[in-house]
């Protein structure tokens, strides 16, 4: 495990920044500066994700760039093997305009905690909002299995929607895409999967979410970091 990074607060709190440095290159890459993204860090509000079966504790920045996600043990061992080849496959990419639709994720960080004379240790996924800039009307998160996929109809604007959900809107209110953009979303899938299976990840999402005011539609792979065992 490559660990470069450790930060003491004055409250007691230690920070470990794992694979900093591979972190810090990927953000270079893709977020506006690293002052931008420590600056949305700074201000976070509790959200209350939906979609998953997870109870994970979510929060997202104010300016709705990040999502921030406690993991599990199970989860960090999980990413910390394969790190070094979601590291290449992202960098590979960003630098040749190969097609690609994972949810990027930009920094874990263990958190510890000294209470009460015990320590407590919790683990952070930072992660792009892969929503943000758009006013979506309609969220779906994929598995493509139908079985115990689907939610109840519902008017909260949060509600997340499954794949039985979608199957009976797409009955009446089609979903319609071009060619070329088929093609390209066909080979981001195809990028992302055969890169998750070379690292024995089996069980992820496809989140898509409609953008009618911008007539866009926002696609990304999510909840990849359970490998199978």
């Amino acid at each position: 495990m490559t660990v470069n990074g450790k930060v003491t607060l004055k409250d007691k709190y230690s920070v470990t920044v794992v694979y900093d440095n591979q972190f810090f290159a990927l953000r270079k890459k893709c977020c506006p500066s690293e002052l931008a993204y420590i600056t949305s860090l700074s201000r976070c509000k509790k959200w209350n994700a939906q979609g998953g079966k997870s109870k994970a504790y979510f929060v997202k920045t104010t300016d709705d760039r990040f999502i921030i996600k406690q993991i599990n043990k199970t989860e960090f061992e999980s990413f910390i093997k394969f790190a070094p080849d979601y590291f290449k496959h992202v960098y590979h990419s960003l630098d040749t305009g190969s097609q690609t639709c994972l949810a990027k994720i930009l920094g874990i960080y263990q958190v510890k905690q000294i209470k009460h004379g015990k320590e407590v240790k919790i683990d952070l996924m930072v992660m792009e909002n892969l929503l943000f800039g758009h006013n979506i009307s309609r969220i779906y998160d994929l598995k493509g299995a139908i079985f115990s996929r689907r939610v109840t109809d519902s008017n909260d604007h949060d509600t997340v929607y499954l794949d039985q959900n979608y199957v009976e809107d797409m009955s009446f209110s089609p979903i319609y895409i071009g060619g070329r953009t088929k093609h390209l979303l066909q080979r981001a899938i195809w990028n992302d999967t055969s890169f998750l299976t070379s690292v024995n990840v089996m069980d992820y999402s496809l989140l898509v979410g409609v953008d009618k005011e911008k007539h866009e539609l926002v696609f990304g792979i999510i909840d990849y970091l359970r490998q199978y065992t």
